[in-house]
């Protein structure tokens, strides 16, 4: 009360004032018109503090009143003024009407907006723009196009402020038929040369996809500005082209035309797309010199480029500069964090990310999810799929396909299967994910069923369900029914691919039909690969088939002379066939080429929580119980009647093949810890980044019957579950 009785005397002292002063300038205070106008003040609750601006235009009710409006934020604001202009009889003033208009779609209320509109008698082409302006702006794409048609029925011509608001709701739909007509219409209505809308054209092309409309219109503009440039470097950078893109650039900066933010983002983009860190820093430079280092879209756009570049450091150093940052940064943070192996930090970003109660779109759930498929943990898999299945995603296609790849890659197919049979409306994507599955853990024979209800339900499949049918037969020693599957896919006029090639050498080759294998290679209709090449190498290791593998390996040296993995399996097949001085031929080559294997490590699910071993590991807080439990363990062994292969021992040059013996493998080391770590019975989970070795294979898997415990392992190819003495691979991997 106290306040509002402040706020009218100030209001009163100011009435006193205007009338003093209008009495000087010769015009009768208490004309209706004046004290009608200042009196409305006193029923005008809003908070403007009355300086000499708002006395200023208290001199003109038109220009009075649209300041109030322009710098009202709340709807019973403008309510309140409406319904003082309706008292004052200005409601026919297409002036403050358009300013009401474009008040209400300001704040959000296009829906009042709309309502001033039609309650006007004859409106005009500018406030036919506000409600279109106030359409397009809020993404209500289809009622700014309907608009658009009305104004065209009701015989009002467009001007040059209509026609770039409806092209942008045609690109939003799309519509690029719509949009079509628009660009005829702009030739009619004379706008062939307002750069203002031919822009727009540039925009609505690019954005539907026809990038080459978009560089004609642009071709033909005989006054290009900034806008202009940047909507067609925008364009090919978001259709694809970031070469085309960083070339209109180049040719953008020989002009005189000056740099803005929104261009530095579409360049940005271009190159994150192709991954030119080099260049992307100088962009960075320049957006520092500008000023413009603080710009939200730039910091989105300087994020991903660092992140997807691997700098994931800077990346973060950028994220946190963000005070609130959007759903797109977090999306840009998080994703770069999983695509550049830091898994587990992606996932605490996005927990941290919920944790704040920012709504995450699809992309950051998709993204989380490959995450934790990557971290590989059961318990942090159930999490995401609880997460899931209270979230607006839990009917996703997209999400619930990335979830039954998790669930596959976590170890568990009985929650992937369940996500697959909850999935009501299943695309191949989704059938072939459960495939893949099937196949990463060597289930031929589910992949194959799976693969016959889904021609049942008339889903036709594609090359990567192909993919995980092969893998699965592969995995499973079903050669005959790999090379039916394989000759399926002209069936369906599906191409094979390297890796289609490749799964059908494994496969003939680890069933020991290496000539076959060769034969196949040779009668390829494509150019053969690193990877056919490689799995004739391997199967030559495993059935020691010194010649062949020779010249395998001779092939991949040609294709590719420095990759480890190559001569890492060359050096196995010696050592399999005994051949030492070969041996040592091939680590001298590693070595006169700069070349070292990757040590071999192992991580072990505990709670939640992976724990990391290395072979030989000592570093552990409790490696005194682990090396005692390991004793144990390797004392029960030989009880068992366990006999180590020694040839293994040179399986990966590595520290693994110096060590006196191979109980301290870093598989070994994870299972002693697990067995310390979890109650009995507990199902001890592995995750190997190499191929397990032949002897600690067998080991695990007498393990688990001496444990009496299940180990799931996941290594480089696939799972193995070890239970009861015996492994669901059947020896066969």
């Amino acid at each position: 009360m106290a306040r509002r009785l402040s706020l009218d005397r100030k209001i009163s002292h100011s009435l006193y004032y205007f009338a003093a002063k209008i009495t000087s300038f010769g015009y009768p205070a208490s004309t209706d018109k004046f004290f009608r106008h200042f009196s409305s003040l006193l029923t005008l609750h809003l908070d403007h503090s009355f300086n000499d601006e708002i006395l200023y235009y208290s001199f003109y009710p038109d220009s009075f009143y649209a300041y109030l409006i322009d710098n009202s934020t709340q709807k019973r604001h403008l309510n309140q003024i409406h319904a003082r202009l309706l008292v004052l009889g200005f409601q026919k003033s297409g002036f403050l009407i358009k300013k009401l208009i474009n008040g209400s779609s300001n704040i959000g209320e296009i829906g009042y907006a709309r309502k001033m509109f039609d309650d006007f008698a004859e409106p005009d082409v500018f406030l036919w723009n506000a409600v279109i302006r106030g359409y397009s702006k809020h993404n209500m794409f289809v009622d700014a196009v309907e608009t658009y048609w009305r104004m065209q029925f009701n015989w009002v011509s467009p001007d040059g402020y209509t026609l770039p608001h409806v092209l942008k709701a045609c690109s939003g739909l799309p519509a690029l038929e719509m949009g079509r007509q628009v660009h005829g219409q702009i030739f009619r209505h004379g706008f062939e040369s307002d750069v203002f809308v031919q822009n727009g054209l540039v925009a609505f092309y690019a954005k539907c996809g026809q990038i080459a409309r978009a560089m004609t219109v642009f071709d033909g503009l005989h006054d290009s500005n900034v806008v202009s440039w940047t909507s067609i470097i925008s364009g090919y950078a978001q259709n694809g082209q970031p070469m085309e893109a960083l070339r209109i650039f180049s040719e953008m900066r020989k002009t005189n035309v000056k740099l803005d933010w929104i261009a530095l983002v579409s360049v940005l983009r271009a190159y994150t797309d192709i991954e030119d860190l080099n260049h992307g820093k100088s962009v960075h430079g320049c957006v520092i010199k500008m000023g413009l280092e603080l710009e939200p879209d730039l910091l989105i756009a300087l994020t991903a480029m660092y992140a997807k570049c691997g700098q994931v450091t800077t990346a973060r150093l950028l994220f946190d500069m963000m005070k609130i940052p959007n759903v797109i940064l977090w999306n840009a943070m998080i994703s770069g964090y999983a695509k550049n192996g830091h898994a587990e930090e992606a996932v605490d970003l996005f927990r941290v990310m919920i944790s704040k109660n920012i709504r995450a779109d699809s992309i950051t759930v998709r993204v989380a999810i490959v995450a934790c498929a990557q971290v590989g943990s059961l318990d942090l898999s159930r999490w995401m799929d609880n997460y899931i299945s209270k979230s607006e995603y839990r009917d996703d296609l997209f999400v619930n396909t990335a979830l039954i790849d998790m669930h596959a890659k976590c170890g568990s197919l009985d929650m992937a299967r369940t996500v697959f049979d909850r999935t009501l409306e299943k695309d191949v994507v989704v059938w072939s994910a459960m495939i893949v599955g099937y196949g990463l853990h060597g289930r031929g024979r589910e992949a194959i069923d799976l693969y016959q209800a889904m021609m049942q339900a008339g889903v036709c499949p594609n090359d990567v369900t192909f993919i995980g049918l092969l893998t699965a037969c592969n995995h499973s020693g079903l050669v005959e029914d790999g090379w039916w599957i394989f000759h399926c896919m002209k069936d369906y006029k599906i191409e094979p691919r390297h890796q289609h090639y490749a799964c059908v050498v494994d496969l003939l080759g680890r069933a020991g039909y290496l000539d076959l294998a060769y034969d196949f290679i040779m009668k390829m209709p494509i150019e053969p690969g690193i990877t056919a090449w490689g799995a004739l190498l391997s199967a030559c290791k495993i059935h020691r088939n010194v010649q062949l593998g020779e010249y395998a390996a001779k092939q991949l040296f040609s294709l590719d002379s420095c990759n480890t993995g190559h001569y890492v399996q060359l050096s196995n097949l010696y050592a399999s066939a005994r051949m030492w001085d070969h041996v040592r031929k091939i680590r001298i080559q590693m070595r006169e080429k700069g070349l070292s294997k990757d040590l071999g490590y192992s991580l072990v699910d505990i709670n939640g929580k992976l724990q990391a071993f290395r072979v030989g590991d000592k570093s552990h807080p409790r490696y005194k119980e682990i090396y005692e439990e390991l004793e144990s363990l390797e004392r029960r062994l030989k009880q068992a009647g366990f006999i180590p292969h020694i040839d293994s021992s040179l399986h990966d040059l590595n520290n693994e093949e110096i060590e006196e013996t191979l109980c301290n493998h870093s598989e070994r080391l994870a299972i002693a810890f697990g067995l310390i770590s979890t109650p009995p019975g507990t199902t001890l989970r592995i995750i190997k980044n190499l191929r397990a070795c032949v002897n600690c294979h067998e080991a695990s898997k007498l393990i688990s019957k001496l444990v009496n415990r299940q180990i799931v392992m996941r290594d480089a190819n696939r799972f193995h579950h070890f239970k009861d003495g015996v492994c669901s691979c059947g020896d066969y991997w």
